[in-house]
């Protein structure tokens, strides 16, 4: 009976500790942002360039300085909640303060939790992003030029990714994420009016792209879902390019294969299928899960007893049980979200994969592809988790960690470097004709840190 009480009590202690270093863990800083040593981009990389990294948008015009778009909305939103913080300041340190899980409500409210999910070059001076929080999505128009922003759409629990405008420039594809973990491939006007769902059904249909010269066809990635009898997501299945009709209704499968994703397609002017390929990694359960549920269980009902008697003596006290109070927990290095996987990046950069001397965040199998109407393909690139085609077929990619291009026979060229890279967008070139839609890139080869 007394080593029972004491291993429940040592248990509980392990649970207190364990609760008190989550809350106390630091945030993470976006990284400075600054071009790579001596990869000012040269003459075969003369276009404007914007990626997302950690929910902010940045954007560079041919020859000049990086710099990050800051949003008037996102400031409206921050001058609001610094106007509360004030006027509820005399609440700090009060129990009028703390929210039952016994964190500070005041301290909350500092952090703006407003990110870019996506973002498009609409015009040589003009920009499109989405910007959400978990109650709120925006669409918004920028002129780079002037600095000011237009909102275009502001709907509760819109969640819009994958902006992409037609060759015109008044129809814009993108992808509406629902809460119940499925995805549709939607279409509006650019000005956001005339929305319209173009695929439904259980499936996380993303990534759509315009076929050139065939303004009714439209290319997408396509996963299926499967459910538990609650109705939860249990697994989400390989990745599949299909093609939609959009005025005739129909959909034909391009890319299927049950060992490999196929993400993120792209038709060039030059009649080439782009996508990047990966393995596909089958959710598994297997002895090793059961037995870490099995060794965890006391631990986890402990962490549970806890928080639940910290509820009643916050009800009744309005003190916690516990004064280690801390910032909301935020995505750390160690959690980084990439095309649907989740990624340690600290373990991933001490891997020692690299791309032409940048580190690596994702595995050389993640591959950039090439393929002909004949079905020909050729691996461009290794070690790609996300792409972008200029119009005049510049291929701009990123490893996760840095930025790079692809301009014809050129070899690849590092444009960017120790940046945690969500998505890039290749924008407009300073020079006219630049570059050659029908040529295609070379071939890129990956190394490894000390080979």
């Amino acid at each position: 009976m007394y080593a029972v009480i004491l291993l429940a009590a040592a248990s509980l202690a392990v649970v207190i500790v364990l609760n008190m270093r989550s809350r106390r863990k630091a945030t993470v800083a976006s990284p400075a942002l600054q071009p790579a040593s001596g990869g000012t981009p040269g003459k075969s990389w003369d276009h404007a360039l914007a990626f997302i990294s950690r929910g902010k948008l940045f954007y560079r015009a041919p020859g000049q300085e990086l710099r990050e778009i800051h949003s008037p909305y996102v400031q409206g939103v921050m001058d609001r909640m610094e106007r509360s913080r004030q006027l509820h300041g005399w609440k700090e340190g009060t129990a009028f303060a703390m929210s039952f899980t016994g964190r500070n409500q005041a301290g909350q409210t500092d952090a703006v939790q407003i990110q870019a999910t996506s973002a498009q070059f609409a015009a040589h001076d003009r920009m499109l992003y989405f910007l959400k929080d978990e109650s709120f999505g925006g669409l918004f128009e920028y002129d780079l030029a002037n600095d000011t922003e237009k909102r275009l759409v502001h709907k509760q629990n819109l969640s819009l990714e994958d902006l992409r405008l037609n060759p015109e420039g008044d129809k814009l594809l993108c992808a509406q994420h629902a809460r119940n973990g499925t995805a549709n491939i939607a279409m509006m006007n650019a000005d956001g009016s005339q929305y319209r769902e173009l695929t439904g059904g259980d499936t996380v249909d993303t990534a759509p792209a315009w076929v050139p010269g065939k303004p009714n066809f439209v290319l997408f990635q396509s996963s299926g879902l499967a459910r538990a009898p609650t109705g939860f997501v249990v697994a989400q299945g390989p990745t599949s390019i299909q093609m939609a009709n959009t005025a005739q209704g129909t959909l034909t499968t391009v890319l299927e294969d049950p060992r490999l994703d196929y993400l993120q397609p792209r038709m060039g002017a030059n009649g080439l299928l782009y996508f990047i390929r990966r393995p596909y990694e089958a959710p598994r359960y297997g002895t090793k899960n059961m037995l870490l549920d099995t060794l965890m269980f006391p631990f986890r009902l402990l962490r549970a007893l806890f928080h639940y008697l910290n509820f009643f003596s916050l009800m009744y006290t309005r003190k916690p049980l516990t004064t280690a109070a801390g910032p909301a927990l935020q995505a750390d290095l160690k959690d980084i979200l990439l095309k649907g996987k989740r990624f340690d990046a600290e373990a991933a950069l001490r891997s020692g994969a690299k791309l032409n001397g940048v580190p690596s965040l994702v595995p050389a199998s993640w591959q950039l592809v090439s393929r002909s109407t004949e079905g020909e393909e050729t691996v461009l690139a290794s070690h790609v988790a996300s792409f972008d085609i200029s119009a005049n077929g510049a291929i701009l990619f990123s490893n996760g960690y840095g930025a790079f291009a692809l301009d014809g026979s050129n070899p690849p060229q590092v444009l960017l470097k120790d940046k945690l890279i969500a998505d890039v967008i290749a924008g407009w070139s300073s020079a006219a004709g630049a570059g050659d839609a029908d040529s295609g890139p070379a071939p890129v080869e990956s190394e490894q840190a000390g080979v």
